[in-house]
């Protein structure tokens, strides 16, 4: 039997995001709590998220919000992290405030988005492996917490991941 390359891709990509999962759930977490969500957009949803996405471009005035909604078109795959808001209860002033008690409700604890950063790098060093294309970008992920994908979720980041022979996640129109 011949299989081409192109046949199989999605397939593919999607093994190997299933490999990314993976790699942010298991990295390091602060206190070892783990606050992390993840999950994967794939076929409509991606469309989905590329309207929520222009939508909020529109009403916040964020050009690049226009850009990342039609660049995530030509991804196979987005990549969703998120992290849950807890304090960790350490009192180390990150924050901008002395302790964990003096901080406002609505600041979030810095050291979650240390966890998130740190899943989304792993994430993305497994992708890197296996040679995907990939780009981090907050305007798809804020789109994907406006929709509530992520549970509970207060930062998302997404990740759209494309095996094409031209990275369509670098040479981005302005």
């Amino acid at each position: 039997m011949i299989q081409n390359e192109r046949d199989t891709r999605h397939q593919r990509v999607m093994e190997a995001v299933g490999k990314m999962m993976t790699a942010a759930r298991t990295a390091p977490k602060a206190k070892g709590i783990d606050i992390i969500e993840i999950a994967v957009a794939e076929g409509s949803d991606i469309q989905i998220l590329s309207d929520k996405t222009y939508e909020l471009g529109t009403e916040n005035g964020f050009k690049f919000f226009f850009r990342d909604s039609e660049n995530i078109l030509s991804a196979e795959a987005v990549l969703l992290i998120g992290t849950r808001k807890q304090d960790q209860a350490l009192n180390c002033g990150h924050c901008g405030f002395s302790t964990c008690g003096e901080k406002p409700e609505t600041v979030p604890c810095a050291i979650n988005s240390v966890d998130v950063g740190i899943a989304i790098g792993s994430a993305c060093a497994m992708a890197a492996d296996m040679r995907l294309d990939t780009r981090v970008m907050f305007s798809v992920g804020y789109a994907a917490q406006a929709l509530d994908w992520l549970k509970g979720c207060r930062t998302v980041f997404a990740i759209p991941v494309s095996a094409s022979s031209k990275n369509p996640f670098f040479d981005r129109k302005v």
